[in-house]
């Protein structure tokens, strides 16, 4: 038996177990099982590998993603450049548990935002400075896509604040992506404060937030004739990497 699973704080309305049950039972795969590992505080990760001795591999979740780092053995590049690991692959060598962490989420926004680009999209807002926002501003990087980030608070000099976000800055930046919580359920009713009448059709709203499936974010940009997109293929392709990882396949 492969046990796999889900660290976070709150994982009550995890989307991964139903993802991977589903992707089990299609694939006919009878000895893999995942489950959701709930941890109030980091420092409980040593304790959950003693006691779940038969993990292949972990998920991480907010808020952990970075705090994991320490706990590893090695991380890939990319998850160093970024900051952030949300793949966790375990490999017994020698009867020793070596840990590598990965980062999935990156690649998981690169493929799903990919087939909405077009010529308009050469620069982005991002809206929020949190651990997702790493993955996205790498992701953009790797797409060739310049972007400014937007904080309540910002504390450096490159970072604008949501009251420097004029109608022409929104004109400038015809991709906006939300990495913010804001609009997620159950407080559906909340979204990132921009001058949404300034968007146009040649806009594109990205969000990473799937559940509403439509966030008031995203429906002030469709009401403008923006193309919009929420997060949930990119949850999608991010836990595919991870399986891939778990089982040794190029990625």
């Amino acid at each position: 038996m492969r046990f796999f699973g889900l660290i976070g704080k709150t994982l009550e309305h995890s989307f991964s177990p139903i993802y991977f049950k589903e992707r089990f039972e299609k694939e006919g795969i009878k000895d893999c099982f995942y489950n959701l590992y709930p941890i109030k505080v980091i420092d409980e990760f040593n304790q959950l590998i003693t006691d779940f001795t038969e993990l292949s591999g972990l998920n991480v979740t907010i808020p952990y993603k970075k705090d994991i780092i320490p706990f590893l053995d090695e991380i890939s590049t990319d998850a160093q450049k970024i900051g952030a690991v949300n793949t966790i692959k375990f490999d017994w060598i020698n009867n020793k548990l070596k840990l590598t962490g990965f980062n999935t989420d990156y690649l998981g926004f690169i493929e799903s935002i990919k087939p909405f680009l077009n010529k308009n999209h050469q620069s982005a807002l991002i809206l929020g400075t949190g651990g997702s926002s790493q993955a996205v501003k790498f992701g953009l990087k790797k797409l060739g896509i310049s972007f400014k980030q937007v904080s309540r608070e910002p504390q450096e000099e490159n970072l604008l604040s949501y009251k420097e976000i004029t109608e022409d800055t929104i004109s400038e930046y015809k991709l906006i992506v939300n990495t913010t919580p804001l609009g997620m359920y159950p407080d559906i009713s909340q979204c990132p404060d921009i001058p949404y009448n300034a968007i146009t059709s040649q806009h594109l709203l990205y969000d990473l937030i799937y559940n509403p499936e439509q966030t008031e974010f995203l429906s002030n940009g469709l009401a403008q004739g923006a193309q919009i997109k929420n997060g949930y293929e990119m949850l999608t392709k991010q836990a595919e990497f991870s399986w891939k990882i778990w089982n040794n396949i190029p990625i």
